[in-house]
């Protein structure tokens, strides 16, 4: 129970009469609107209107008592509502000793100091004030209107209250509010905020279809944005664009956002090239948001094109940039932006840095993320973190200091994380150290964080070195213990559908073709001399066996069927969940040599451009 929100069957009795009929819908700003024009200027009042500080609207209120309009709601409320929304230090504390002396507060009353509380800054922010102002509300016999929920609801949000949410549904389908624009918006945003995205589509589907509007699509996506359902986001924004609505702004970031994790370049360029048609100059977050969508994607140069152009760039903007090229292993470019950034006056952040240190660790410069390290802390004074830790002990594994990263482990302020040992792990695989992975899967066993996926990387490193049993030994502790691991695939985009495929796959309409084309490519490659590595097919059986499956491996299948299905000269994206295997990586540079392709990979961690049988990672993943 958060505020007292859980209801008496006083109050559950008090909101249970239903309307004969919902409010007509009203139009967007209309809450904003509402409060301002209930809240104009009569009398003495006026002068809150004009007021500057919370000083200004103390001296109205002192006149105000005493010619005794003080109690009186319909005189009081300009005040009211000029320290509750404005934002001032201490407005929200002179609203409240407002509000307390009205003899008889109406609905709007409330409102406006439910909605101070809930949308001041984060600091300012007090939703259980809210909650508890609701309760007493219904306490005192005022009934809220549709203009109350959307409040109460945002409050729910902001402290993650299912319970007291869903209590809300109950009472605004009983007042019968259940078709008010706002009020579903809102009740689609909390669920959404909440962690619900099922619920959230619920309640969107409920919705009428000529009830719906741009916010409502827009609170869906959100939704989806925030639980990570890519997919389920990119198929409701092209819903939207079906049934004739225009998406508005937050839609638009949601879409880019979601092609960004999917690497739905086509999707993202087009949502880019409507943004165009449509806008006469992006802001800063669909800027940063076009950043972010064409580096994960694939194009760093887009990228690059779109952050030059933008004006006023801020830290979120060099952050996504930054970013942007350490995926794509451009360390040194990387660092170019952050000093920009910095001569430019703006202070980095934490989010900066992190950035910054994995730009150095994934393009292996040691010695400039150690100078990076020290400048964040002695210069810019941010004080490092778990991820800052992680990042640098990565930096040395990767470079073969292994030694050097697990002493850092030991030093870190915040204590041993998983995503430190977990790199070293991964650094160990690298340099092949057995013992020192067997020493991070321990660790990680201890911290209870250890996954399916360590267990497979040491598992592999003991079948690599033929220990037959310890390998068996651990794939059945991880199956013990319910760790199992996520299916491998890769995926490619083609003509604004994405394709998933796994290791040995039948399922695809074109597997005839597919398998075909796999057939040609290898003999092709063989026909130069190529002979698959299968050193990394940690698998029990014959050489034979061991062919066949790595020529059917997730990737080569998605570059098979992009390759079959992209215009001559097109580049081919694939995105995979796998790390880059030395024969896949081979195989690639081979491939956009032979074929005259542009192949870029984005593996779990990073990305591979193969142009002209080289990759830009320059053998350093």
């Amino acid at each position: 129970m958060v505020g007292g929100l859980v209801l008496s069957q006083a109050q559950s009795h008090q909101v249970a009469t239903p309307r004969t009929a919902a409010p007509a819908p009203v139009p967007a700003q209309a809450l904003e609107k509402r409060l301002r024009e209930q809240a104009a200027p009569c009398g003495t009042a006026a002068a809150a209107v004009s007021a500057r500080s919370v000083d200004d609207v103390r001296k109205a209120h002192a006149r105000h008592i005493k010619l005794g309009l003080d109690r009186s709601p319909r005189h009081a409320r300009p005040l009211l509502a000029a320290c509750a929304l404005s934002g001032w230090p201490g407005g929200m504390e002179l609203a409240a000793s407002i509000f307390e002396s009205l003899d008889e507060p109406e609905a709007f009353d409330y409102n406006t100091l439910m909605r101070g509380h809930v949308s001041g800054g984060r600091g300012d922010r007090d939703p259980s004030a809210a909650l508890r102002l609701y309760a007493d509300m219904l306490e005192a016999g005022v009934e809220p209107d549709n203009y109350t929920f959307p409040f109460v609801l945002k409050a729910c949000a902001q402290l993650a209250s299912l319970q007291e949410g869903r209590q809300l549904q109950a009472q605004i389908v009983k007042l019968g509010f259940q078709h008010d624009e706002h009020v579903q918006n809102s009740l689609i945003s909390f669920y959404g905020k909440c962690g619900e995205p099922a619920m959230a589509r619920l309640a969107f589907d409920r919705t009428e279809a000529e009830d719906r509007t741009p916010a409502s699509w827009s609170a869906l996506l959100a939704a989806y944005t925030r639980a990570g359902l890519w997919g389920e986001c990119l198929e409701s924004f092209g819903a939207m664009v079906r049934e004739g609505w225009r998406p508005d702004e937050s839609s638009m970031v949601s879409a880019l956002s979601a092609c960004a994790h999917l690497g739905a370049y086509d999707v993202g360029r087009s949502i880019h090239c409507a943004l165009l048609r449509n806008a006469t100059r992006l802001n800063t977050i669909m800027e940063t948001s076009l950043v972010d969508m064409y580096a994960k994607c694939g194009c760093i140069e887009k990228a690059a094109a779109v952050f030059d152009a933008m004006n006023g760039k801020n830290a979120w903007a060099y952050s996504a940039m930054v970013s942007g090229l350490a995926l794509h292993g451009d360390g040194r470019k990387a660092l170019q932006v952050f000093d920009a950034m910095v001569r430019e006056g703006q202070a980095p952040d934490a989010a900066v840095y992190v950035g910054v240190l994995n730009a150095c660790s994934r393009a292996g410069l040691l010695e400039d993320g150690l100078r990076c390290f020290d400048r964040m802390r002695l210069e810019h004074k941010v004080a490092p973190n778990a991820q800052h830790y992680g990042c640098m002990v990565d930096l040395m594994a990767r470079a073969g200091r292994l030694g050097d990263a697990r002493a850092l482990i030991g030093s870190m302020p915040t204590g041993p994380t998983d995503t430190a040992w977990r790199s070293l792990l991964n650094a160990c695989r690298i340099h092949v150290d057995l013992g020192l992975a067997e020493r991070a899967l321990q660790e990680l066993r201890r911290l209870g964080a250890a996954n399916a996926g360590d267990y497979v990387i040491v598992a592999d490193m003991h079948a690599r070195a033929k220990n037959w049993d310890a390998a068996a030994a651990l794939r059945t502790e991880a199956a013990d213990g319910g760790l199992a691991p996520s299916p491998g695939f890769s995926a490619v985009e083609v003509r604004g559908e994405v394709h998933r495929f796994v290791s040995q796959d039948m399922s695809h309409p074109r597997r005839r073709d597919i398998y075909e084309m796999l057939h040609q490519m290898e003999w092709q490659l063989r026909f130069d001399g190529y002979e698959p590595d299968t050193s990394e097919v940690a698998l029990a059986v014959g050489e034979e066996e061991k062919r066949r499956v790595a020529a059917a491996h997730s990737q080569k299948l998605a570059t098979a069927f992009g390759l079959l299905s992209t215009p001559e000269g097109a580049p081919v994206r694939v995105v995979t969940n796998l790390r880059m295997s030395k024969e896949c990586h081979a195989y690639s540079a081979l491939i956009s040599e032979i074929f005259g392709r542009e192949i870029v990979v984005r593996d779990r961690s990073r990305f591979h451009r193969f142009r002209r049988g080289a990759c830009t990672c320059r053998d350093h993943w």
